[in-house]
This record gives structure tokens, sequence and C-alpha cells, in this order.
């Protein structure tokens, strides 16, 4: 293993540990014979000690890292001077023993910060540099456990999750199909699925009484605020119940996706 904790994982009950980190460069400061690094991955940022007294070449070395290189260090967990309350791992430091550079990186485009100064067109050409960005991260986070809980709920409601083929018959609905034409019979088309709607049909008249999936839909239509060529929906069907059923499952539903994710209680 490149490591053996992640940049946010050590707290102050872990110093004295000799640990291995790896991540990337946030920042480098020089200050008189000592260089701080601020070493970063998706769990957090953990700050790195270099000095000159005890080992200038590694030092001189510090001083050369530059902003989102990749990088191992071996050290020793130690308790900061001058505390960080703002990040998790404020009260530790890492007093580095041994330093190799994984991959050196060209300055990137734009700060690799929560307040960027890259605009719209350019982080997304450098989506990649952008996607390591801690409010990004959040958002990829979140949805991860949303949807993680979007399954725990309807699955404790007997739901079935069921993949539906992304190549079908064009089917008459709202707005016009995005097709793929069929290699092997030409002249042909598939469509690509605006809803899952006539397939999820089959699965009730099967006697599959509760479907759900969290499931791509391609609608050929004009931009506006709220719709764009292909988005994610929770589709869900059941067989066998009435209109206040429909309602309490998912407002059910709303109420554990707040509790959970958000802390909050919704009543009523």
């Amino acid at each position: 293993m490149f490591r053996s904790h992640t940049c946010g994982e050590l707290r102050l009950a872990d110093a004295g540990k000799n640990v291995t980190l790896a991540g990337w460069v946030q920042r480098a400061r020089k200050m008189g014979g000592m260089t701080f690094v601020d070493l970063r991955d998706r769990y957090g940022i953990t700050q790195l000690v270099f000095n000159t007294e005890v080992n200038a070449e590694l030092c001189e070395r510090a001083n050369h890292l530059g902003r989102e290189f990749v990088i191992q260090v071996k050290g020793t967990v130690s308790e900061r001077s001058s505390k960080n309350a703002n990040i998790p791992t404020g009260e530790i430091e890492i007093i580095v023993s041994e330093l190799n550079i994984l991959n050196s990186a060209q300055t990137p485009p734009f700060t690799i910060e929560d307040n960027t100064d890259g605009g719209d067109d350019l982080r997304m050409k450098y989506r990649y540099l952008d996607l390591r960005r801690t409010a990004v991260r959040k958002n990829l986070e979140l949805r991860h456990r949303m949807t993680m809980e979007v399954r725990r709920y309807l699955d404790s409601k007997g739901f079935l999750e069921v993949e539906t083929p992304m190549l079908i018959g064009s089917t008459p609905e709202g707005a016009r199909d995005f097709v793929v034409p069929s290699r092997m019979n030409p002249g042909q088309f598939y469509a690509l699925p605006q809803s899952p709607q006539t397939l999820k049909q089959l699965l009730m008249v099967s006697g599959f009484d509760r479907y759900f999936q969290i499931v791509k839909c391609f609608r050929d239509e004009d931009l506006r605020a709220d719709r764009q060529p292909e988005f994610t929906q929770i589709d869900c069907e059941m067989s066998f119940v009435e209109q206040e059923d429909i309602i309490n499952t998912f407002e059910g539903m709303a109420k554990h996706l707040f509790k959970e994710l958000r802390g909050v209680e919704l009543t009523g």
C-alpha cells in the first residue's frame, strides 16, 4: 500500500506513530529554516513539516514541490504548536523523514480551492482538476449517500431494483428520441429511452408488483432551465395500491432522506 492512513484520519491520539501518507500538494510555504506542506486527498488535509536543521537535503527537495504534485511521505505524527481549529487534523502535523515524488505537475490553470478563480468554461475544460475541489467532491458524496439511502428505503418496502435496457424501440412520448443506428440491421435504429415507461409496465403485468431503478433518461429537445438532454430519475411502479398508498410511500422516502442525509426530522 502507498499509505497507512488518509490525510483526514490522524488525530492527536495518534501522536508518536510512524505513518505513510500519499496525496496532492495543496500548498507549500517556507518559514525560516522550515517548510510546511499541506497534503490533500479526498478525506482531508494534513500538514507536513520539513526542517533544515534535521535534514537539509530533504527540506531542499520539499522547497521545489509545486501545487498538485502527487507525493508520498513517511514520518512521525506530532502535536502542532500552532493548532488549526478549521480542519479535523488541525492538532497534528507529520515530521517528515522520507519524501517520494510520485508525479510532478504543471501549475494548474485555476486554484483547487472552494472559492476558485476559474470560470465555468475553464473548470469544465479541466474537469478532472475541478473534481478535486472539496465543494464538488461533497456534491458527489451527497449523491452517493442519497442513492444508497433510496435503495435502502425502497428495499425495506419490498421494491425490487430492475435494470431495464438502454437500447429500445421508439415509443410515442412527449419529446423526440435520440436514435442509435444498428450495425447488424442497416437502415434500422434503436431509440434511447425517454423513461422506462413500457418496460416497467411489463414488469407490473409479469407480477413484479414493486419495481424501482435509478435510471438515465434521454430526450432530444431544446434546453430549458429544468431540462437537459440526459438526466437521472428515481423511477418506480407499484401494483395493487391506491393513491394514498403511493403518497404515503414516497412521503416516507422524502422524510427518510432528509433525516439520514441532513439530520432534519420532517413531521406532518
